[in-house]
């Protein structure tokens, strides 16, 4: 399971010897017992990689990483349970292997100054760090929902104690033993409800889904602390002795996909309106590179295919929607960028902005299928300074003192 640190890693890489190996592989279903469609593909992937490299330069280790992620791709034949992802640079001794749901959308092997992240980020979005939480009286069980993998932390079991079939004389006993019961199921409510209050402080999930009987949750509901109730996405009814692991995880990824998906329309609905008003939105390709550069965004909107060319300073690292070859900022040269939303995602994400990719949305598209919700909105007469991550992190701490975090987020 890949981490936020490990992700920030990635997004730091750079290798100006553009052999920085991005690989992801998608297992498919074979059409033979051979198993051999998916190797093929992959050598066709490594010789046109190494076919670019070549025109550019002669690289040596470029070739090695290559040979190794062919090796690699032999042995995950027939592996349909799970997909991987590889990133590999010999020139500076780094590999890394990612072991995803088989959820990508297909075979890629690119070549390039940074890391591929886009892949990544759209399936990060699936799912982020999710808890899920099933009880009844006596018993509580807690489970980590990450990248389709469901991992169980705690499994909290509090008997009921054993009662006398007695009631007492004419019934006397009957009454104390329930309200016993009762306060003895509200205790076990009320540890389960701070477990839950620790675990989100301590960011070990952001957000959290619960499966429990209706009656259960009429006990349990008022117990939990305003925060962790903030952060329940939803609930499902289940018996916490009989549901099964696949039923708990495709109840709570089919909850979470509809909550992210009413989330991201309401996000861009927010910020279209924003931008229309001339308030905290911008749209289109030139505003928010600007924003960007400006410390300003909070909220990034990227329509799942969005491809657009600009440029990037070769010296001071600004990247500009018109196609120029001398950089506006410092006057050095500029060098193409052939896909600007995948060159921004390593800034992106090293700066903890959160990320959707929107789907089917013709109102997105109308406004350049690229938009940004702000933290803060400059002055209009503000000079443009290129992405630096001095100037950056000086203009987001000066404004807040606080960095969103970073989650890649897939509408539809």
């Amino acid at each position: 399971m890949i981490t936020r640190e490990q992700i920030q890693e990635l997004a730091e890489f750079e290798d100006p010897a553009n052999s920085a190996l991005s690989f992801y592989f998608q297992p498919s279903t074979p059409r033979n017992k051979a198993h051999k469609e998916e190797a093929i593909l992959t050598k066709d992937l490594a010789r046109e990689a190494l076919r670019k490299l070549e025109s550019k330069c002669k690289n040596d280790s470029a070739r090695a990483d290559l040979d190794r992620i062919v090796r690699l791709s032999q042995d995950m034949r027939g592996n349909g349970s799970h997909a991987k992802a590889v990133f590999a640079c010999s020139a500076q001794g780094y590999w890394r292997e990612y072991d995803l749901p088989a959820q990508l959308s297909s075979t890629q092997l690119l070549a390039d100054r940074h890391f591929h992240l886009k892949p990544l980020a759209r399936l990060l979005g699936a799912v982020p760090s999710l808890g899920v939480v099933l009880l009844d009286r006596h018993r509580a069980r807690l489970f980590d929902l990450r990248l389709g993998e469901l991992t169980e932390r705690l499994d909290f079991f509090h008997p009921l104690p054993r009662r006398g079939r007695s009631d007492g004389f004419a019934g006397y006993d009957a009454g104390h033993a329930e309200r016993r019961l009762a306060d003895e199921a509200r205790q076990h409510f009320k540890v389960i409800a701070d477990v839950i209050k620790d675990s989100l402080e301590k960011g070990l999930f952001e957000t959290w889904i619960l499966g429990c009987q209706e009656i259960h949750w009429s006990q349990f509901g008022p117990l939990l602390h305003p925060y962790a109730s903030q952060k329940l996405l939803d609930r499902f009814s289940a018996e916490v002795a009989h549901v099964s692991r696949d039923e708990i995880r495709t109840r709570a990824e089919q909850i979470f996909a509809d909550w992210q998906q009413r989330r991201c329309t309401g996000m861009v609905r927010e910020t279209i309106s924003q931008a229309r008003s001339n308030g905290r939105g911008v749209t289109g390709l030139r505003r928010v590179l600007r924003s960007l550069e400006m410390g300003e965004v909070q909220t990034l909107l990227i329509g799942e295919n969005y491809v657009a060319q600009a440029v990037e300073c070769t010296g001071c690292g600004h990247l500009d929607a018109h196609l120029v070859s001398m950089c506006p900022i410092c006057g050095r040269e500029t060098r193409e960028v052939v896909d600007v939303a995948e060159a921004i995602l390593p800034w992106v994400i090293r700066h903890n902005i959160e990320v959707f990719y929107v789907k089917d949305d013709p109102e997105f598209d109308n406004v350049g299928n690229i938009a940004a919700l702000l933290r803060f909105r400059s002055a209009q007469g503000a000079k443009i300074q290129p992405i630096t991550e001095a100037r950056a992190t000086q203009s987001l701490g000066r404004q807040n003192g606080l960095v969103g975090r970073y989650r890649g987020a897939a509408s539809g």
